[in-house]
């Protein structure tokens, strides 16, 4: 989960996903909306019998802000739970995917996340293998793993019939932010960038002051990273209806949308 503001466990209750699915927290900086739903979240993970370690990450005063949020009313949790502090430009490995810390421009100290899926080995070429004289079966099950092979005299190693390694899914999560050089850098060929999106152009000034991003900005940032897709949240509440903020995207960058509270998306590799 990246950042868990007010009322985050009601939320998952109207959603079709769990909040006792929720392994990892990364906190994006610590104003309200970003922050303050993580005790309500752990209490009802407690009220729901969770007994299994949650693992919270954030920026530097992250284990003083949970200390403290701990400590909030006559309540302890049945379950460890596990803070870290990390910086801009660190690596969180977890089997299968990392996720990277990113230094983000707000008027707070504040991050950016990269969620990186392992990369998977080519695409197996059984032209290529049949016209290296390999027989179907077990060899192409063997070069599959990454292992060579005999074919008579001939050695055959996997780069002779598998593709280039596959990109794992790549997800970018901007935070609050104003247009960033290391977000554009480190979102490079994102399957999808989700960022900020305050205000329209003709308040850019404004959003630029208090530390945030137009819906042009993101588009902008979007383009220059060459993501494949663009949703804009963290929309300002002086709009009833946002759809200028989407088309203002979308001008820039066409796979622009806005996405609402509960919008479920499935993401699947590119191949």
């Amino acid at each position: 989960m990246f950042d868990c503001g007010e009322g985050t466990q009601r939320q998952f209750m109207l959603s079709d996903a769990s909040f006792m699915k929720v392994e990892k927290v990364f906190v994006t900086h610590f104003h309200a909306d970003h922050f303050l739903g993580i005790p309500g979240m752990i209490q009802s993970m407690n009220f729901s019998g969770r007994d299994r370690s949650l693992e919270v990450y954030g920026p530097p005063g992250m284990i003083d802000i949970m200390r403290n949020l701990l400590r909030v009313g006559y309540f302890s949790p049945n379950f460890d739970i596990h803070v870290h502090e990390v910086t801009g430009g660190e690596k969180v490995k977890f089997p299968g995917y990392t996720v990277e810390a990113v230094e983000v421009d707000h008027n707070v100290p504040a991050l950016g996340y990269v969620f990186k899926g392992k990369s998977r080995p080519g695409l197996f070429n059984p032209k290529r293998a049949e016209e290296l004289g390999i027989p179907k079966g077990p060899l192409y099950r063997t070069l599959q793993q990454g292992k060579s092979v005999k074919v008579g005299k001939r050695t055959v190693t996997p780069d002779m019939v598998m593709g280039e390694p596959r990109q794992g899914i790549k997800i970018a999560f901007s935070g609050d932010t104003r247009p960033c050089i290391r977000l554009i850098e480190a979102a490079k060929g994102a399957d999808i960038l989700v960022h900020e999106a305050m205000a329209d152009s003709s308040l850019e000034a404004r959003a630029h002051e208090f530390g945030h991003s137009t819906a042009k900005d993101a588009a902008m940032v979007a383009a220059k990273a060459e993501v494949v897709a663009l949703y804009l949240n963290h929309i300002s509440n002086r709009y009833e209806d946002a759809s200028i903020l989407e088309r203002e995207a979308q001008d820039l960058f066409p796979r622009s949308k806005i996405v609402e509270d509960l919008t479920s998306v499935t993401l699947r590799t590119r191949d």
